[in-house]
Formats: structure tokens, sequence, C-alpha cells
């Protein structure tokens, strides 16, 4: 469907996620850090989550700090989680709020660049983990609360490298490919007999640690911040979007 505001240029109504919760991943840095920040923001109830609790709590108290609704802190290493943790966490969730409006996909980690003939293979396996298959297993043990809403919309980061491969990129391009795979499949599958909306995001050049680990040499000065990417995010995790799905979207 074609939408009447560019997601880029969006810019939302005081309190426009009011009485949304939404779930954050990778809340403590980065990306994910901003989104969480501007969601709170704009009155959402975010749940935040991420694996370094130090960070997940500096969150926490600027949250708290500026007046905006009380978040839920979620420790949680989506590296290393088994099945009894993500039981868990869909337990919390389901006593603490009841439902889900709205679940980010953020977290992330690079691997190395390096030719795929010479690719370590842990590294593969645990950029594949982390990126692919931790994302489908949280999708799927939070998919119950995200059914409870009237208007729930998934949200998965994408890359540059995800929709056209690129050479040295390895583990975390593939990964970005099956990152669209799955925001399309699930998209298909929800449309029609749920509330449930996919779309997906590619941030592109933005001043974060893991563009430092992919270009340690570039000049961060030029690069935008996190907070300047925000707008699209919030534009998909809230009522504004509501009808758009299976779209793929970028931040610049």
């Amino acid at each position: 469907m074609s939408i009447a505001v560019d997601p880029r240029q969006y810019c939302p109504e005081p309190a426009s996620h009011g009485g949304r919760v939404i779930l954050v991943t990778g809340a403590g840095d980065g990306i994910g850090r901003a989104v969480a920040l501007a969601l709170a923001a704009q009155g959402a109830t975010v749940a935040l989550l991420g694996k370094t609790q130090r960070k997940l709590e500096a969150v926490y108290d600027q949250i708290q700090a500026a007046g905006h609704p009380t978040p839920a802190l979620l420790p949680f290493n989506l590296e290393t989680a088994a099945a009894t943790e993500y039981d868990a966490l869909h337990a919390a969730l389901a006593a603490e709020f009841g439902r889900l409006d709205g679940l980010a996909h953020i977290a992330g980690i690079l691997g190395t660049r390096s030719p795929l003939e010479h690719y370590d293979v842990p590294t593969w396996c645990r950029v594949l983990h982390v990126n692919l298959t931790a994302a489908f297993i949280l999708t799927q043990t939070t998919l119950p609360l995200l059914k409870q809403s009237a208007d729930a919309s998934v949200v998965f980061t994408s890359s540059g490298v995800g929709r056209q491969g690129r050479a040295y990129w390895g583990a975390y391009a593939v990964s970005k490919f099956g990152t669209e795979g799955l925001m399309q499949v699930l998209a298909s599958e929800m449309a029609e007999t749920t509330n449930v909306r996919s779309n997906s995001i590619n941030p592109g050049p933005v001043g974060t640690y893991m563009r430092l680990q992919a270009y340690p040499a570039e000049d961060r000065s030029r690069l935008p911040e996190p907070a300047m990417v925000v707008a699209p995010y919030l534009f998909l995790l809230g009522a504004a979007s509501r009808g758009v799905n299976g779209q793929a979207f970028d931040c610049q």
C-alpha cells in the first residue's frame, strides 16, 4: 500500500504513542537506546531489553527523570538465552502488561569482515544466531502478546548489505538478508487473520559502536547520531502506520 507520509520526515504529535507498550531490543546503547528514549518521550511504556544491565539502568533512569511512563527493565542475553529464559520473559511481560503493541528488533552484532573463503565458522554461527535466529525466537515468544493488541507492529532492523550483498560482509550481510525474509514471511502470515503487522528498516550509516567496528578509520563527525534516525521507527511503531505491512524502509 502507498503511505501518505515519508517515514523519514515523520513528526509525531505529542503523546502519539501514549498507552502503547513496546519492547525494544538493544535498548542500552546506540539506535536501540535512542528509539527507546524517543518512544518514552512520546508516551509509550517501553520494555528495555539488552544484555548489559548497567546500560539498561542508565536508560531507565533517564526516562524516569524526564517524567515519562515507567519502563520495564529486562536484562537478557540473546546469544546465550535458553528456552526457559524465553518462557520466563513471556511470563514476565504477560504478568506486567498482558499485551504488547510493538516489538522493535534493534540488537545485533557485526562479527568480522573477511572473505567467505576464510570466514571463521564459530563467528558465522554466532552472528546468524544473534541477528536472525534469536529475533525469530523472540518474535515467536511474544506473538501471543502482540495478538492481544488492537494494533501491533513488529519492526526488524536490516541493513543496506542485507538488500544488496557486498564483498567481505559475510555473516552480517547474510543475517540481514534473512531478517528481510523473516519480516516478509511474518507479514504474509499475519496479514489476514491478526492485527499484527511487520516491516523492516535500514538505518544507513550511523555513529554507533558497530559502525566504528566496521569502519575504524572513518570520520565519525560526518555520521548522524542515533537520535537523528528514529523517525521511521516512531512511525512504524505507532498508530500513524496502521495498515502498513511487509515493506522495507530506509532511515536516510
